[in-house]
């Protein structure tokens, strides 16, 4: 029987992202939108099974842009709720240790990585994501941008930060101005859960 995903927790209320993300695109973004993606995904693995059990390649082939698509929304989805954090709960706090270095060393700075990411996210055409990933075969960090809800996964780097740029994200707040999202997020991004992603995927 297929996995039945589910709906995970969030980590803090709704409000407590407020100035930077209100309480009304929390609840449409996790409840309604995250929500869909975790249904979605539940109702095409489940007919994925039943075509797999029929020996149906043809139904199976149809459902992997379903499956690709919502699954790729839970999984970023449940990262990018982890990498934000209340202002009074560690929002915002620069990051410390291997990674902090690391980053030094290869953009030269916290500000300047921030410069660099934030101008290669904010210049998605589309929807999609902004990516900080770890490269396992490098060992060195790499940006990315992802269309879609494609998983960075799939560039074969290790996910540990990631900005939703869909229009959802944001636009009932920050209208067309994706530029100052982009910018104001940075007030809540919760670095100590990006470390943990990055101590992880070091020592994997």
């Amino acid at each position: 029987m297929a996995k039945k995903f589910e709906l995970p927790k969030l980590p803090y209320a709704l409000e407590a992202l407020e100035p930077v993300i209100n309480a009304e695109i929390m609840n449409l973004h996790y409840n309604k939108h995250h929500n869909a993606y975790v249904t979605n995904l539940n109702v095409a693995l489940e007919k994925f099974e039943e075509a797999e059990k029929k020996g149906d390649i043809d139904a199976q082939i149809a459902l992997q842009p379903q499956i690709r698509f919502n699954g790729g929304g839970h999984i970023n989805h449940s990262i990018f709720w982890n990498n934000l954090a209340p202002k009074n709960a560690g929002g915002g706090e620069p990051p410390k240790g291997e990674l902090a270095e690391m980053i030094k060393k290869q953009f030269g700075s916290l500000d300047q990585f921030v410069q660099d990411f934030s101008a290669q996210t904010v210049a998605i055409q589309g929807s999609g994501w902004g990516w900080l990933g770890f490269n396992p075969k490098k060992k060195c960090l790499e940006t990315s941008i992802c269309s879609n809800q494609d998983p960075l996964s799939m560039t074969g780097l290790v996910p540990l930060l990631g900005i939703d740029v869909w229009e959802h994200a944001y636009y009932l707040q920050y209208k067309n101005v994706r530029g100052d999202y982009v910018k104001a997020i940075w007030q809540i991004v919760n670095w100590s859960n990006v470390e943990e992603r990055f101590n992880k995927a070091v020592s994997a």
